[in-house]
């Protein structure tokens, strides 16, 4: 079980890592479409910012969702 967690983790992560990666290629090489205003008149920067921060939340809510026990699998495995 804790291997396939780790795997999930790992998956997740690399998909955190490619958004990441991509919000710090565009600053170093394209800084000027940061400055764009798509929005209500807010940058780039700045909705990139707040989607890397809500994609973590939803990632590791997905993390925990997804490693969660099933209901009766502790039942039998709780003599401790």
């Amino acid at each position: 079980m804790a291997q396939r967690n780790a795997r999930i983790g790992l998956r997740l992560f690399l998909v955190y890592l490619a958004f990441y990666g991509g919000f710090v290629l565009l600053a170093a090489f394209k800084p000027d479409a940061m400055e764009a205003t798509p929005a209500a008149g807010v940058n780039l920067a700045i909705w990139y910012g707040f989607a890397l921060i809500i994609a973590a939340f939803v990632l590791a809510m997905l993390y925990g969702w997804l490693c969660r026990e099933p209901q009766n699998a502790g039942d039998a495995g709780d003599q401790r």
